[in-house]
């Protein structure tokens, strides 16, 4: 696996393969590498040449200081992770490098940004797009890979893609889960242990909201009892639980018949901000 960390070179590495015909995945990630990161580069591997993973915890998409200094940075570990799960390169840029100046074209996703994670997190998806649009323009992958934990924030790349006209496709991969329903996260890390006993809870409520879903109960009454029942436990401070449609994200106050739900959560559990969905095909 080969180590780089300009985007000079990362061009040159990704423009030798597109030359000898090789096909090209992507898998951009903050580091701090679980399963659930492994599992997008083996479906790299398995569908491409050249698997190219880049760490970088980028400042763009932090709407707090505090978090993005929090963030875990484990580098060297990161990298003895990679190449096993069959990574041929890993493009750890500084900040500099991403950000020579600082940006300041601005993205708007519309509705889409305007719930949920956008709404709580102000200029977090202009963030996000700006640092995938540099990687994708840097590395032209044939493919790039998320995971679906993020669900809002694959639909906004769906976005960018396709309103940028990126020749690439987008592979959303399933969430990985501990064994208890825990959906990994790089922050899981700084969970004290009362918190991540508590965690369970989240996914606890998304499986029971999404029971509810298919039973027909109201999107209003599925949210007041996931709501209640965060309420009930002191550890979890909940920010958000939504009900909306799985494409065009937005609140529903109705089902629509074969149209698929995403629930929706966020919370804060000792500090560290959680999130979590679950998809519901009625």
């Amino acid at each position: 696996m080969q180590i780089l960390t300009t985007a000079a070179e990362l061009q040159a590495y990704t423009e030798q393969a597109r030359q000898a015909g090789q096909r090209i995945g992507l898998v951009p990630t903050m580091g701090a590498l679980h399963a659930g990161h492994l599992q997008l580069v083996q479906a790299a591997r398995a569908e491409c040449n050249e698997v190219v993973a880049t760490i970088f915890v980028n400042p763009t998409q932090f709407n707090n200081a505090e978090d993005f200094r929090l963030y875990p940075r484990v580098p060297e570990a990161d990298a003895a992770l990679l190449a096993p799960a069959g990574c041929t390169a890993l493009f750890v840029p500084s900040v500099e490098e991403m950000y020579p100046r600082p940006p300041v074209l601005r993205f708007d996703f519309g509705d889409l940004e305007r719930v949920m994670e956008g709404a709580h997190r102000p200029g977090h998806f202009n963030g996000v797009a700006t640092v995938v649009s540099k990687l994708f323009h840097l590395a032209r992958p044939h493919r790039a890979y998320f995971g679906q934990k993020d669900w809002q924030q694959v639909a906004v790349i769906r976005q960018l893609v396709a309103d940028l006209s990126f020749d690439l496709e987008i592979v959303a991969c399933p969430t990985i889960r501990e064994a208890d329903g825990l959906a990994m996260s790089s922050r899981n890390r700084r969970l004290d242990p009362a918190a991540r006993a508590a965690a369970p809870l989240l996914h606890q409520v998304l499986a029971a909201a999404a029971a509810q879903v298919r039973q027909g109960v109201p999107p209003a009454q599925v949210r007041a009892a996931a709501e209640a029942t965060l309420a009930h436990e002191p550890l979890v401070t909940p920010e958000y639980v939504e009900v909306a449609d799985a494409q065009t994200l937005q609140p529903l106050e109705n089902y629509a018949p074969g149209r698929a739900v995403v629930l929706c959560l966020a919370a804060h559990l000792g500090g560290v901000r959680l999130i979590d969905n679950v998809v519901v095909v009625r």
